[in-house]
């Protein structure tokens, strides 16, 4: 029996406290949206970015439709769990709400009460429950996954965005990725779709390796801070694409009127499918190639090969809309699939699945989290991929094993006091904690009740 898991990933938070000064961006006092400011969201939404045309499917818990402040953003979707449904319930056992989170940092609409605002407000959410651990349906029927790429892909979802993973074990099993889950999304990449998914939080226990963000042609995403540095937290993979904000996102929870913040892959995963919205909404024309090149071409820290920490780069929503980039930038995610995917719109064609292709090494000391285990270097970086009519690029992925787990990543040492404890009334009740299914401590941002008089 394979169990999983989504990969949560909020460490810090506190209750609202008195409102201080109105900040730029929106979000609760104390917990801004800060990447509204580095990206000047008001003036892409201004002009015509607003995600408008997009359906994001959420691969995840399952989302709360009922919610207010997603109202009329979350379609109809599909729930693999044994009860079956539409995807629209939450089945996280926490007030957090994993599923419910990720959407309302895509697509929510601001309130007074916390004023959280979606990043591509006019995109759709289309929601897709599978059995997670962490949820009160966490074994129904298996592993559900490529079932939930296909349909979502089957349903003209645009983006298919997967905050959640699963650790690898070279001992386990023989390939990089579960052979239904690359079939899967090879399909959806041949069908115009972009697949991401969140790249970890184990950066401070050696950084396992997690599918479906190793898989040939996804968009692989790990954190970054206000300031672009990569915390601790994040994983550190040779095949991760791009970093996103992940660190202080305030999301809103699956029961109405709660709020939580907090850090990891999963908000940054949100985020960039939020961003890749803005992006296809302001160039409905392009292909999903030329979108996730246009995303690729206009990062901060851009660089021509990966970084363990950042990948190509960090994404930047602002660039990606506002810079001049050629119709035919270069995409070295999809590139090395390229000849796959013609099997695919061929069907008469065969090819082998994908195989497997070394990355280079970090330079030694670069980054303080351990090496992947020496087993999979000697065993696993073999396979090169061979391109139809000519050669391709090497495949940056890692070979690993598979004993399936989407789990809830624990984030690590504490993340520290965050600047609304100090405006907390000291004589307050005491914060409302939850912690998931890999200890993870998830703080409320819901206001306490009113004292008794």
């Amino acid at each position: 029996m394979r169990a999983r898991g989504p990969i949560a990933c909020v460490l810090a938070a506190l209750v609202v406290g008195i409102a201080p000064p109105a900040l730029a961006a929106p979000g609760p006092p104390g917990d801004p949206e800060w990447w509204f400011d580095t990206w000047n969201v008001p003036s892409l939404w201004n002009g015509g970015a607003r995600g408008q045309g997009v359906t994001i499917a959420e691969i995840d818990t399952g989302v709360n439709a009922k919610v207010p402040e997603l109202g009329g953003r979350v379609l109809h979707g599909k729930d693999f769990g044994a009860a079956g449904g539409d995807g629209r319930t939450d089945h996280d056992v926490k007030p957090f709400g994993h599923g419910t989170a990720m959407a309302s940092i895509m697509v929510a609409r601001p309130t007074s009460r916390f004023n959280i605002a979606g990043l591509a407000p006019d995109a759709k959410v289309l929601p897709i429950a599978v059995p997670l651990r962490g949820t009160n349906d966490p074994k129904a029927g298996g592993d559900h996954l490529a079932d939930a790429i296909r349909w979502a892909t089957d349903r003209g979802a645009k983006i298919i965005s997967m905050s959640l993973g699963g650790s690898r074990d070279p001992s386990h099993d023989k390939v990089p990725c579960p052979d239904d889950e690359q079939a899967a999304i090879t399909r959806a990449i041949g069908k115009g779709a972009i697949v991401v998914a969140a790249g970890g939080n184990e950066g401070q226990k050696g950084s396992p390796v997690e599918e479906p963000g190793v898989c040939l042609g996804v968009v692989s995403v790990g954190a970054v801070d206000s300031k672009g540095a990569v915390p601790a937290f994040s994983s550190r993979h040779n095949y991760l694409t791009v970093t996103a904000p992940g660190v202080n996102v305030p999301s809103l929870g699956r029961i109405p009127g709660e709020a939580f913040s907090g850090n990891g892959t999963s908000q940054a995963t949100a985020i960039t499918s939020a961003a890749l919205a803005l992006v296809w909404s302001k160039f409905p024309k392009l292909n999903g190639r030329q979108i996730v090149a246009r995303l690729l071409a206009t990062l901060d820290r851009r660089t021509a090969e990966r970084d363990p920490a950042y990948g190509f780069g960090v994404v930047n929503a602002g660039r990606a809309i506002r810079a001049a980039v050629p119709a035919d930038a270069a995409n070295p995610v999809f590139a090395p699939l390229d000849p796959f995917v013609a099997a695919v719109r061929r069907p008469s064609t065969h090819l082998a699945p994908p195989p497997v292709a070394g990355a280079k090494a970090a330079p030694p000391g670069q980054f303080a989290v351990g090496q992947m285990p020496t087993a999979w270097s000697s065993r696993a970086w073999t396979g090169v991929v061979m391109a139809v009519l000519g050669a391709f690029a090497l495949v940056m992925l890692a070979i690993v094993g598979i004993r399936r787990s989407r789990r809830f990543a624990a984030l690590g040492p504490d993340a520290g006091r965050r600047p609304s404890q100090a405006r907390r009334d000291p004589d307050a009740p005491p914060i409302p904690t939850y912690r998931d299914e890999a200890g993870l401590i998830w703080h409320d941002l819901s206001p306490p009740p009113d004292p008794p008089r």
